[in-house]
């Protein structure tokens, strides 16, 4: 059962996440079909991640209320009919409604799951549960441009939204069959103030943080919602504090090990976050190469992080968590950087050696953290868990998107010319160094850290 629950929730993870990166490949081929321009039809992308950012907080408290595996289910049915909608679409406005209806169902879909994993997973078996449920979500932002790529290029563009339906049925059925998690309800009252103030904050920042780097608005508009969703913030933790059922509970933060995990995750991510916006960018406009070769390139790292499966649960247990998730955090940042040493001279096997050992650090990295994350963090208090780590993703994921596509935009206008092979070098090196930063948070912990969840004490005493 421990490789059956995590692949049942793995085959909804890897429809949103592959979902996610697989329109950004079709934007211009949508575009034009339904009579708008590719920069406009990113207000599509905008829609999509500011649902997120509001309708994840409440997937906490709706899986305590209603029970995770109902949820789940409905989470993947609204993700169909979202996709539906998105395929049919006819005008722009069409088309925004849809990504957002869609995204509603994507975000209870990965905090939910993962607490199911969590619920129904013994914590000594949780690095391997979580082997399991990382492959998709790292093959899903990889495979997205190349499956994009080929299904516009010699079908059409709906396919890729038509695809989901045959994967969402199968989850459905199978989550429904196999799933045996205990169903434990938890009918806490719900919290209408944070749910409106935390909806504000973390929609104002992505969609700001969207706006910035993928400029389909001026600017302002992009820094005015990044400061009211600030401020938004901050009334929300200065509400969380005086209410007895906050919607998230800023004081899981208390537990050491949960907040390491979200810090350096969150570090690690602006770069990962990073590399699928700025790789293909980088390889079809300064490389000259068509969005499918690209694909074929990148593709190299879910063969990565496939291998990583076999290594992880032993490497853990073998070294404890520390020492390899800093170890991974530094090396992979550091193959994160070495992308900008790209040049349209360099070999393609080369490319594709650093995309692979990136892969596996990557792969490594996320199953390690994610198991570590929920190692001093009690039953009661995974529905939250999951919810704040699901919404610390997407901002650290946006924030690294834009960040990408400012240094980009700066870099361009201070040499005054067109995109250049040495901005997309800069951008890379600037977010490496950024996701290797995450390597000195993991560093900074007792050897030991969640010794119970990896087995590194049990084997150390043998």
């Amino acid at each position: 059962m421990i490789r059956v629950t995590p692949l049942i929730l793995a085959v909804a993870l890897f429809m949103e996440q592959m979902d996610s990166t697989v329109i950004a490949t079709s934007l211009p081929a949508i575009a034009a079909d339904i009579g708008t321009e590719p920069i406009a039809l990113k207000l599509a992308l905008t829609a999509y991640f500011v649902a997120l950012a509001i309708f994840i907080p409440i997937s906490g408290w709706m899986a305590d209320r209603f029970g995770a595996k109902n949820i789940f289910r409905l989470a993947i049915l609204v993700f169909m009919l979202g996709s539906l909608a998105c395929s049919f679409s006819f005008s722009l406005e069409s088309f925004v409604v849809s990504r957002f209806f869609q995204g509603i169902g994507s975000s209870m879909m990965t905090p939910v799951g993962r607490l199911l994993l969590v619920r129904s997973t013994p914590r000594s078996e949780l690095v391997g549960a979580m082997a399991w449920l990382t492959i998709p979500a790292l093959l899903g932002p990889l495979t997205g441009p190349l499956i994009g790529g080929f299904l516009t290029t010699y079908l059409s563009w709906h396919w890729i939204f038509w695809i989901n339906i045959p994967i969402g049925i199968a989850g459905i059925i199978l989550a429904g069959i196999f799933l045996k998690v205990p169903d434990a309800r938890i009918p806490r009252p719900i919290d209408a103030v944070g749910f409106i103030l935390a909806g504000i904050a973390f929609a104002g920042c992505v969609f700001g943080l969207s706006v910035v780097s993928l400029p389909a608005l001026p600017l302002v508009y992009g820094y005015l919602t990044i400061a009211i969703g600030a401020v938004s913030g901050i009334f929300y933790f200065l509400h969380a504090k005086r209410t007895t059922f906050p919607l998230l509970d800023p004081a899981l933060l208390r537990h050491k090990l949960f907040r390491a995990s979200i810090l350096g995750g969150s570090f690690f991510r602006i770069g990962v976050g990073a590399v699928p916006f700025l790789l293909p960018l980088m390889l079809q406009l300064g490389f000259g190469l068509n969005p499918f070769q690209s694909g074929a390139i990148t593709f190299v790292s879910a063969i990565g992080a496939i291998m990583s499966k076999f290594i992880a649960e032993r490497v853990f247990a073998r070294f404890g968590f520390p020492r390899i998730l800093g170890f991974a955090a530094l090396f992979g940042g550091l193959l994160i950087a070495a992308q900008g040493l790209f040049s349209i001279d360099t070999p393609i096997p080369v490319m594709m050696a650093v995309l692979l050992a990136g892969g596996v650090l990557r792969s490594v990295f996320f199953t390690g953290t994610n198991a570590l994350g929920y190692a001093d963090v009690s039953d009661e208090e995974a529905s939250q868990a999951t919810a704040i780590v699901a919404v610390c993703q997407q901002l650290s994921i946006a924030f690294g998107v834009a960040v990408a596509g400012g240094i980009l935009e700066v870099s361009t206008r201070m040499h005054g010319g067109e995109l250049s092979l040495f901005d997309f070098q800069l951008a890379f090196f600037v977010v490496g160094g950024l996701s290797a930063l995450a390597g000195l948070i993991y560093w900074r912990l007792p050897a030991d850290a969640g010794h119970d969840v990896s087995g590194h004490k049990a084997i150390a005493k043998e």
